[in-house]
């Protein structure tokens, strides 16, 4: 698996480095921060184990030419309410099963919900609430391992030492999206402040880590993709 792994890094892949706009969104967007999510017809809009629905933080479609995922559409969503790091359950050298739904001590279940659907053809009747909806670009650039930045394919540029998981299913984990430390989600005036935030304006993903997603590329289930965090 790590041999594997290290062959991809020193490969050229395609990229995209995810560009945030500034004028705000009034109708729906499939790549956007914030907006009317585009999920598949049998998904709900998640909510945390607290009750509260979670935030669309971003979603895109997944360019055609980043494997395995090419033309499916990626959706991030994290609960306003808990702000927190990820850390992965393991049993015989592989995530738990369903660990997208596995405990995260001290919670009962994750905060967050990462999915990549290949049937989300139409947008959600209501906007997410929280976070201002602004239009995302996807533009191509070649990637370094050092580049540190919001992209999707290309190679992840690891703050700390190269983390890999194994799904439940026993298929090898594969890099899809980085966001960057810090990254700022502008959310619109009067919303509840996040805790553990540096400013009350915006919102974070697990504390402002450098987030790296792995997901399943056996596709057994939606979403079955690990979120790596890392500062």
């Amino acid at each position: 698996m790590f041999e594997r792994n290290a062959r991809r890094m020193r490969t050229v892949l395609p990229a995209y480095e995810v560009e945030v706009g500034t004028e705000p969104l009034v109708r729906p967007a499939r790549n956007s921060v914030g907006g009317w999510p585009f999920l598949d017809q049998a998904q709900d809009w998640p909510e945390c184990f607290c009750g509260e629905r979670m935030a669309l933080f971003f979603q895109f479609d997944i360019p055609w030419d980043l494997e395995p995922f090419g033309g499916d559409h990626l959706l991030v969503f994290h609960c306003r309410a808990h702000n927190d790091a990820s850390d992965p359950q393991l049993a015989d050298g592989r995530l738990v099963p369903k660990y997208w739904d596995a405990s995260q001590p001290p919670y009962p279940a994750p905060f967050w919900r990462v999915l990549i659907q290949s049937r989300a053809a139409l947008p959600d009747s209501e906007a997410e609430p929280s976070l201002c909806a602004l239009p995302l670009a996807l533009r191509p650039f070649v990637d370094t391992p050092a580049t540190q930045t919001f992209k999707v394919g290309g190679t992840p540029s690891w703050a700390q030492d190269p983390e890999y998981y194994r799904c439940a299913c026993g298929a090898d984990l594969v890099y899809v999206c980085q966001v960057p430390e810090g990254m700022d989600f502008a959310v619109y005036p009067g919303q509840p402040e996040q805790p553990y935030s540096v400013r009350a304006d915006t919102y974070w993903l697990f504390l402002g880590n450098e987030v790296y997603l792995l997901a399943c590329p056996a596709r057994c289930d939606p979403a079955a993709i690990w979120p790596v965090n890392q500062h």
